[in-house]
């Protein structure tokens, strides 16, 4: 499949099938950034740890799968969130929103939910031609744009102005491997307008034994006086891997909160972007990585700072043991134009092995001069005073390394404001940590 004939097949049937509808053009375009860049190398800065190409030397199932799929109500009851029978939740079966399965429980004058391709016919067409594909300002790789080549199935939602619905958002993604492998391009565009909150959280799940493959891009569009809070758990099996873009832009004086779980996988890629383009925005981004086998997990930060008085903050913590690998690359740029720019970024690791990799590179670039920013990472072990303390009141060893491990979780999940997502994901993590 590294072979780029097999993409411009597909995608010259793609735009032949779709090839009057209004996102035509952007398939289009992101085709050939595609087909200019190819796929990412070592030799590739922004994926210099983090070897991909090796995920396209098997041949996956691109558009058909999900017309065969066989997922089912029971394969998205084993992955549900607490307080599911209350929450709206979309469904993404091998990329592909499926409306079956979905439940919108919300009103349509509290939150709609369209097909992306209807969405940028209808109504809402000027905000989709506004905001859809954003994100490749930022992100400029291969395998971006084909997320960009190929979409299909895609979803948007549009929080309408000044509501606070009590349903919270759930998203599930489920890829079906029980019988090919699977690569899954999942693509959302949600809008939350003014004064209005929204509550998000995506998981991701593989069925069958098959390779899946899955390249999403969302993006989050935020207006004045809007509240957001977004959460993403990845605890996938061994043969599952991912690239996750989620491009969120403050175009409007606003709070975003940002809590990113990575506990199993194969190669997990998330590439979380914040634009802060109004004055006195503010967000917060958290993430959360405890690694163990041959678990390779990259997390790339940006926060654009573009306008004056924003604030921002970012504490990533991970643990790495068996042969997995860790990488944190967080950027933090300041525009001429954002004067008064408070920024924060912190990163600390543990190492348990020493078969694991840590690669971590906080960075600063600062156009303005009257800012205050800071940076700083750390790698470190656990703690051997409080391991012998603990093992000293008969606590055996893996019991007390279980205990500090979690200790050291305890300040990222804090930050999840949810009580009973926290405790499930407490319970995921306690399960991860106790199997060491």
């Amino acid at each position: 499949m590294n072979d780029l004939t097999y993409f411009k097949e597909q995608f010259k049937q793609s735009q032949s099938v779709n090839a009057d509808d209004s996102i035509a053009v952007v398939r289009k375009n992101n085709f050939d950034a595609f087909n200019k860049i190819g796929l990412p190398t070592f030799h590739t800065e922004e994926w210099k740890y983090t070897g991909i190409s090796n995920l396209f030397d098997r041949e996956y199932n691109l558009t058909s799968a999900v017309l065969e799929s066989t997922v089912t109500v029971a394969d998205v009851d084993a992955i549900r969130l607490p307080g599911h029978k209350t929450a709206n939740e979309l469904v993404f079966v091998n990329g592909h929103f499926n409306t079956a399965l979905s439940n919108i429980r919300s009103s349509e004058t509290e939150l709609t939910v369209q097909p992306l391709t209807e969405a940028a016919q209808g109504t809402y067409k000027t905000i989709v031609a506004a905001h859809l594909n954003k994100s490749s300002t930022y992100i400029k790789d291969g395998v971006h744009a084909l997320n960009g080549a190929f979409i299909a199935g895609g979803v948007f939602v549009y929080l309408h102005k000044g509501k606070l619905p009590e349903h919270p958002l759930y998203i599930y993604h489920i890829l079906d491997g029980r019988a090919e492998h699977i690569l899954a391009q999942p693509r959302s565009l949600v809008y939350v307008d003014e004064s209005s909150t929204l509550k998000l959280t995506e998981v991701y799940a593989s069925v069958g034994t098959s390779d899946t493959f899955c390249n999403e891009v969302m993006e989050l569009v935020v207006e004045k006086n809007a509240y957001v809070e977004y959460y993403k758990i990845q605890n996938d099996r061994a043969n599952a891997s991912q690239v996750s873009t989620t491009h969120i832009t403050q175009i409007g004086r606003s709070y975003v909160h940002t809590v990113t779980i990575t506990l199993s996988g194969n190669i997990v890629r998330n590439n979380m972007n914040l634009v802060l383009d109004a004055p006195g925005n503010e967000a917060h981004l958290y993430g959360l990585y405890l690694l163990k086998g041959k678990t390779h997990a990259d997390n790339h930060t940006l926060i654009d700072n573009r306008q004056a008085n924003c604030f921002s903050n970012q504490f990533y913590k991970g643990i790495a043991a068996d042969f997995s690998t860790a990488v944190f690359n967080g950027r933090i740029m300041v525009q001429p134009d954002a004067q008064k720019t408070n920024a924060y970024q912190s990163n600390k690791n543990i190492l348990l092995s020493d078969n694991a990799t840590i690669n971590t590179k906080p960075q600063l670039e600062i156009f303005a001069d009257d800012v205050k920013c800071s940076h700083g990472c750390t790698v470190g072990q656990l703690d051997e005073e409080a391991l012998f303390y603990l093992r000293a009141r008969g606590i055996p060893k893996a019991k007390a390394e279980v205990l500090l491990l979690q200790a050291y979780a305890t300040d990222i999940l804090d930050q999840i404001k949810s009580e009973p997502l926290r405790k499930y994901v407490e319970k995921l993590i306690y399960k991860h940590l106790s199997l060491q």
